[in-house]
């Protein structure tokens, strides 16, 4: 019996040790996609000699510490508060970070692409979480703003949410706004990752921070370095941590460092370099 084509198998089941979604690099390494016909694509015309300069990129997230020497400098921070009416304002602020999750995805965005300008939007409340209000009010204003890719390492099990989570990817999609998202860490339904207009993200279990894995089986699109990543914590320090949260911006620092180099990529364009750039993807000969 012939086995199935990729994209329509049953999903994979869950490895110990891995956030949901996730895959061994052993495993994807061994599944190799030679349908392309651009060989000339590789990382080596996509990124070779760029450094992330004129992508600008916001992190939709807990806050930044701007202060954090693996994260300086923040051009622009934002919160989102409640007004008079409970209704979510955005207003400046200082690059502080009350969780660390937003610093420690900041930092790995700095360390693959240095001169990217990084940018942060605080939507969790108490660092911790937010109400979907918050997460709206945020995304919407980064989209606004033109930045050219928003890293989100979050997302909302809320399904009164979606639709309008929906439309704001699309908006950014049609923009030119790259969204990375991460996939939750539990198998669960949630929102924007699985949305075919976003670049969604989970782990693999290798170190090196520019190797990433296509996934033809849905809904994940890549799965990028995620497991025991050594991230930088407000204060200055560092720690080790594992989720799909920091797989994201690995995603997100490769794609600054293409975009820098080849700055009219669209968001279909980009996904489809990345794809190329894949660490299965095979040539064809």
């Amino acid at each position: 019996m012939t086995a199935p084509l990729p994209w329509r198998r049953e999903r994979r089941a869950h490895f110990p040790g891995l956030p949901a979604w996730s895959v061994r690099a052993a495993m994807a390494k061994d599944e190799s996609f030679e349908v392309s016909a651009f060989p000339e694509i590789d990382a080596r015309w996509a990124w070779e000699g760029a450094d992330g300069g004129g992508v600008r990129v916001c992190v939709v997230d807990s806050g930044i510490d701007g202060s954090h020497a693996l994260v300086a400098p923040v051009a622009q921070s934002w919160q989102v508060v409640a007004d008079d009416r409970g209704w979510p304002r955005i207003e400046p602020c200082e690059p502080r970070d009350l969780a660390g999750h937003g610093t420690a995805c900041a930092g790995i965005i700095r360390a693959i692409a240095p001169e990217a300008e990084v940018s942060s939007m605080r939507v969790l409340t108490d660092g911790k979480s937010g109400t979907g209000a918050a997460l709206i009010a945020g995304l919407e204003y980064a989209i606004e703003h033109g930045f050219d890719i928003i890293n989100m390492s979050l997302s909302t099990t809320r399904p009164e949410l979606r639709l309008r989570l929906s439309e704001l990817a699309d908006r950014a999609y049609f923009r030119r706004c790259v969204l990375v998202v991460s996939a939750h860490n539990l198998p669960v339904e949630s929102y924007p990752w699985n949305f075919s207009s976003v670049i969604s993200v989970a782990s693999h279990d290798q170190d090196d921070p520019l190797t990433y894995f296509y996934n033809p089986a849905p809904p994940v699109d890549f799965h990028a370095r995620g497991a025991r990543v050594l991230v930088a914590r407000p204060g200055g320090g560092v720690v080790r941590s594992t989720g799909n949260s920091f797989a994201a911006p690995h995603i997100t620092g490769i794609g600054a460092l293409t975009l820098s180099k080849h700055p009219w990529l669209t968001p279909f364009q980009l996904k489809s370099v990345l794809y190329h750039c894949a660490a299965n993807f095979g040539r064809v000969p």
